[in-house]
């Protein structure tokens, strides 16, 4: 269900022109702390906002500590669900925040983590479905961020356990599905034609400039609608111009090779 306040909040967290986003998540600080390229999240957040990104995903210590103080405006995705590396359960994600809590904070949109395959799915696909019928109720956006991880998953990127996690996202009713690229165009297609809700791709470990791009402009050409990827952009020694070349692919159809030219310019050096 789309109301006014869902597609005026939509427009601040994609382009609208193309209908596509690049999301930089920067929620990272609770679940593993003060990492590098998150130690000072004011400085993070201009320097991706810099390179044109649409939005950012962070808790909700994001907006008292480092959203939109000065610089370049970008759009705020609050997360609601969180866990820690230090717990027994570290995958299993417990709310945090509410919806209601989140508008009143001036997010464009939520975003909500479920491990689909954990022995505490059943937990937080009750706090899904909880979170989406006020999503509806609010008019705000929802991104599901979904992931195949339990004793049954030996492989997170094996196609059929990433798609019946993506399609779980969709039918309890995400606005936006961010999942693990499967690692090739033709298995991913298989992901973005089996879920009604745009897909977006994960970004997960540090990977090489050359190896992200071309996993973002493959994931572009089968049809997902933009990435929302973390690591690579704010650990990155240039991430406003990282951030502008992933735009690039995402918005302008450019390839992962001439994503890499822009790294050359004079302010990447």
């Amino acid at each position: 269900m789309y109301t006014i306040g869902k597609a005026i909040r939509l427009e601040r967290i994609m382009n609208r022109n193309t209908g596509k986003t690049v999301i930089v998540p920067m929620d990272h600080g609770v679940s593993v702390g003060p990492i590098p390229g998150l130690i000072n999240i004011s400085s993070s957040v201009d320097m991706v906002a810099e390179g044109g990104a649409n939005a950012v995903i962070g808790h909700i210590g994001l907006p008292r500590y480092g959203h939109r103080h000065h610089g370049k405006d970008i759009g705020l995705i609050l997360h609601l669900s969180a866990s820690t590396t230090l717990s027994p359960k570290p995958n299993k994600k417990v709310l945090v925040n509410t919806v209601e809590n989140a508008l009143r904070m001036g997010a464009d949109g939520v975003s909500i983590h479920i491990n689909i395959g954990d022995d505490d799915e059943s937990e937080m696909l009750r706090d899904f479905g909880k979170v989406a019928i006020e999503c509806n109720y609010w008019g705000m956006p929802l991104i599901a961020m979904m992931y195949p991880r339990g004793p049954k998953i030996k492989d997170e990127r094996d196609v059929e356990m990433v798609k019946i996690a993506a399609r779980v996202g969709a039918e309890l009713g995400a606005d936006f599905v961010k999942t693990v690229y499967t690692g090739d165009p033709e298995s991913f297609q298989q992901v973005v034609e089996g879920c009604p809700a745009p897909v977006l791709i994960a970004g997960g470990s540090k990977l090489e400039d050359a190896v992200m791009f071309q996993q973002i402009e493959d994931a572009m050409k089968v049809g997902a609608r933009g990435l929302s990827i973390g690591r690579n952009v704010f650990q990155h020694a240039n991430p406003t111009l990282f951030v502008k070349a992933a735009c690039a692919i995402v918005h302008q159809n450019y390839t992962a090779k001439q994503a890499l030219e822009m790294l050359k310019e004079p302010s990447a050096r």
